[in-house]
């Protein structure tokens, strides 16, 4: 059993949790809980620990699975949540890009979500979530997005961070540029657009998100074939990013 936080290991997870740069530097990430475990494809599972209380209530849990005991003070400190669950693995990420998620897309019902520099962890977690439940085809996202891999991120997407294909791009707009390339049309959600729910989202499509306070940037809004908008009721000028992703996304789906 692991008891001290001077560990090399905990040490580690603790830097992989808490650091960016750590988890680009050795292409992993942390996830927490039971459900999420479960979720974890075998091929991408690094190692496994868990808390001493969590094994003696979970003992054939984990049968077949190598995992190391840390005492339950100790566990505190991997941790990222106030009331740990007792279970955490380090898992590899995966490479996806652009070219795959447009390659593997169904074009009788493609639908790719496009972002531009967002920011909340909670709303690119939702997304990714929402996305599967709507059936994209995978997610774009721009470098200064953030972080898919922190774990609040993780913890957002309920599992769906192992099924939906994303792709990280340095240039946004010569993303966008191939899905056109590639007889994608692309929407941005826009506050000039016209409204997305009179028919006019055709069946293979890209469905661009901007930031959280500034929208979409002027170099990747320009290239849209068309701009979309939801229609605001009051004096609301325009909705969460997670909110409105969601009702476009299975508004191209329905369409």
């Amino acid at each position: 059993m692991i008891t001290s936080i001077r560990n090399e290991q905990i040490k580690k997870i603790i830097q992989i949790k808490e650091k960016s740069k750590i988890r680009k530097q050795t292409g992993t990430f942390t996830v927490e809980g039971m459900k999420m475990f479960r979720e974890i494809p075998a091929e991408c599972l690094v190692c496994v620990y868990v808390s001493e209380s969590f094994i003696k209530e979970n003992q054939t849990a984990l049968e077949g699975i190598a995992y190391q005991i840390v005492s339950d003070n100790i566990f505190k400190k991997l941790s990222d949540t106030v009331t740990p669950q007792g279970i955490l693995a380090v898992v590899k990420q995966r490479n996806y890009s652009v070219e795959d998620i447009v390659s593997a897309r169904d074009r009788k019902k493609s639908c790719i979500i496009v972002l531009d520099r967002l920011q909340d962890p909670g709303n690119l977690g939702t997304i990714m979530r929402t996305g599967e439940g709507a059936g994209i085809s995978g997610i774009i996202m721009s470098n200064d997005c953030a972080d898919i891999y922190s774990p609040k991120v993780i913890r957002s997407t309920m599992g769906s961070i192992f099924r939906v294909p994303f792709a990280i791009v340095d240039d946004l707009p010569c993303a966008v540029e191939y899905l056109k390339q590639n007889g994608i049309t692309v929407y941005a959600a826009h506050l000039t657009g016209e409204l997305y729910n009179r028919g006019i989202l055709k069946k293979d499509c890209a469905i661009l998100i901007g930031n959280e306070a500034q929208g979409l940037g002027e170099s990747v809004s320009r290239l849209a074939n068309q701009k979309i908008k939801i229609p605001m009721a009051g004096k609301v000028e325009s909705l969460n990013a997670s909110v409105a992703a969601a009702l476009l996304m299975y508004e191209a789906m329905y369409q």
